[in-house]
């Protein structure tokens, strides 16, 4: 649809997900459509809570409890156009598949073996549907996101990531992508081609980090996630500053630095490392890999 999106014809339907430590909220409703205003499209816009990193930002307080040295209070912040308090994300037509992943859902620990990987996963990622990285395309090919490049090479792009706000650098998150096609996932890197690539990644991610923003090298953190939310191979560049990210769990969260030594310690020649290696991650409900690995993982059990 169009790019602008006027959020006050915007119809509320359920509230899909709040998150009070991240300060995110999740809703379902529809926006009119541009073509069949007759047929609203459904729309799911994430509240996002922006950083506060100016010190004149109160407008009023009021102290509502203290006890010993501690007091709390409410208060109401100044309007900035520099510095919003909000940060809105909007997905419009919204699928089905978008709607499960900001639904809120119970997560399951899943051990994924090689055999799983082959029988489940890996058909799972091969019939993606190409539409829902379309937005990657667009960035590789220019047609998208080309003035926010920050750094760009034959194997990859680094730009901001649109979770940063770009302003408050203790919250800074880049993405770096990959510019070619045979890496859909982490268990698809060899030594043999990618380990220089990723070590490669690594400097110029630093190099990028120091240059624009003084951030040394211990300053960010750099990560890849399994299971990922889109299967075109991408890296994620955080400062460590930024906490209590969803994507920063265990299980999900590898660090870069983690896989090139694993890609280091293997054979140049045969399966992988992260081919042979079994990995155990949380799957939500209402992910598509749920059912099947669940079906699996109970199977195994039963002969356990």
């Amino acid at each position: 649809m169009a790019n602008m999106i006027d959020l006050k014809e915007f119809v509320f339907d359920r509230v899909l997900d709040e998150n009070t430590l991240a300060h995110t909220l999740a809703v379902l409703g529809t926006l009119p459509s541009p073509s069949a205003p007759s047929a609203p499209l459904r729309t799911i816009i994430r509240f996002e809570r922006t950083a506060l990193s100016h010190p004149g930002i109160l407008e009023s307080t009021k102290q509502i409890g203290s006890t010993d040295i501690y007091s709390w209070f409410f208060a109401w912040l100044n309007k900035r156009d520099d510095f919003p308090d909000v940060k809105i994300y909007v997905i419009c037509p919204a699928t089905d598949v978008h709607i499960r992943k900001y639904t809120k859902q119970d997560v399951l620990m899943v051990h994924e073996t090689p055999a799983l990987y082959q029988s489940i996963v890996k058909p799972y990622i091969l019939a993606f549907d190409p539409a829902r990285t379309q937005w990657v395309q667009d960035i590789l090919v220019g047609t998208a996101e080309a003035s926010n490049i920050l750094n760009a090479s034959p194997d990859f792009l680094i730009l901001p990531d649109m979770k940063w706000d770009t302003t408050n650098v203790s919250a800074l998150y880049l993405l770096a992508l990959y510019t070619h096609s045979d890496v859909h996932c982490m268990r698809d890197l060899r030594k043999k081609p990618h380990l220089s690539m990723l070590k490669t990644l690594r400097r110029d991610a630093w190099k990028v980090v120091q240059d624009k923003w003084g951030i040394g090298r211990g300053g960010v953190r750099m990560y890849v996630h399994y299971q990922p939310s889109y299967y075109h191979f991408h890296v994620h560049i955080v400062h460590t500053g930024h906490v209590g990210l969803n994507g920063m769990v265990v299980g999900q969260a590898h660090l870069l630095d983690d896989i090139i030594s694993l890609l280091e310690l293997d054979s140049d020649d045969g399966p992988s490392i992260l081919e042979r290696m079994t990995f155990t991650y949380g799957l939500g409900t209402e992910h598509g890999l749920y059912k099947p690995m669940a079906a699996a993982l109970a199977e195994v059990h039963d002969t356990d």
